[in-house]
């Protein structure tokens, strides 16, 4: 179980007053930038998985250099091939075996998000892992309109490959209405700040002489506080409370998009959960067999910003 509580650090809500208009996609041109190579027009290019990323990075990132977050909106910027069909790309270099997870959740629910009025956001979505993806060739969703209700609509998109559903996802959207609110407290935790960053954690490591994993040392999106060990370092003992604490945000400022944010909190949500699973057993990543998500849900209660600090306060209840 997770739970995501954001801090009170950053601008949780977003302005009733913001002008931005992100119009539908029969109405208009795409809100989001089309990224293009220049090519001869009597001399086709096809653009393989590699180019098209290395474009979107470029052109995200502007004459600057781009930025891993960069990159990340990059990958959440769906080429649109018909109406509710679209098709993304995975990073290159990382040297994944399969696509993770938390991309393709993202990726799915910018597809529907897409189809949905700007007004309306994200409150809740529900999917399953059916298999794992391919990482070297492009993922495509489709988008399934279930209903468009007065102050509800109702999404369902598939993930396929290799002509096979690899995802599936359930999203509805809801109109900002007024109501009764309430919440927990915010669970106690050291202020983010405080915390190492990854980096500095990483060479604390290197310098102790202890191993690190390769993928420890490539530069990420988000930005991971764990409160207490990594998790690819085994516990001196297994602990009988199954919970982990994890301050998580961008690694750097995102654009005033609430569908964009929602994305890059799905996005890095299934980065932290796993770990609170091997806490009880003392174990580490290396020390498993294999590990992956089955499925996945979230509950957006309220607008948060995906580059402020939210706590991920997470327990394991049973495995």
């Amino acid at each position: 179980m997770q739970k995501a509580e954001c801090d009170e650090q950053g601008d949780l809500t977003y302005d009733d007053g913001d002008s931005r208009d992100r119009p539908e996609l029969d109405e208009a041109p795409d809100p989001w930038p089309r990224y293009e190579i220049p090519y001869d027009e009597h001399e086709p290019v096809r653009l393989g998985v590699a180019d098209r990323l290395h474009a979107m990075a470029s052109n995200a990132a502007g004459q600057a250099g781009a930025s891993p977050l960069d990159e990340l909106v990059a990958l959440l910027d769906l080429e649109t091939i018909e109406d509710n069909i679209f098709r993304g790309v995975s990073p290159e270099g990382e040297g994944r075996e399969r696509v993770f997870g938390g991309q393709v959740a993202a990726q799915a629910l910018m597809a529907a998000g897409r189809s949905v009025p700007p007004d309306r956001p994200v409150h809740s979505l529900h999917s399953y892992f059916l298999r794992p993806g391919d990482p070297t060739v492009p993922i495509l969703y489709t988008v399934d309109r279930i209903r468009d209700g007065r102050s509800f609509t109702t999404r369902r998109v598939v993930a396929v490959q290799h002509g096979q559903a690899i995802f599936l996802l359930s999203a509805q959207f809801q109109d900002i209405e007024d109501g009764p609110s309430h919440g927990l407290p915010m669970p106690e935790a050291p202020d983010p700040e405080s915390l190492p960053t990854p980096q500095a954690r990483v060479q604390a490591l290197i310098d102790a002489g202890e191993e690190v994993p390769p993928w420890a040392l490539r530069p990420s999106p988000i930005d991971l506080r764990h409160v207490g060990a990594e998790p690819w370092r085994r516990s001196p003992e297994p602990r009988a409370d199954a919970s982990k604490q994890v301050w998580v945000k961008g690694n750097g400022n995102l654009p005033d998009d609430a569908l964009l944010h929602a994305c890059v909190v799905t996005y890095l949500s299934d980065m932290t959960l796993l770990p609170s699973v091997m806490i009880p057993w003392g174990l580490t990543w290396d020390g498993v067999a294999m590990m992956a998500s089955l499925d996945h849900a979230m509950w957006f209660h309220r607008p948060c910003r995906a580059d402020s600090w939210l706590l991920f306060d997470q327990e394991s209840p049973a495995s």
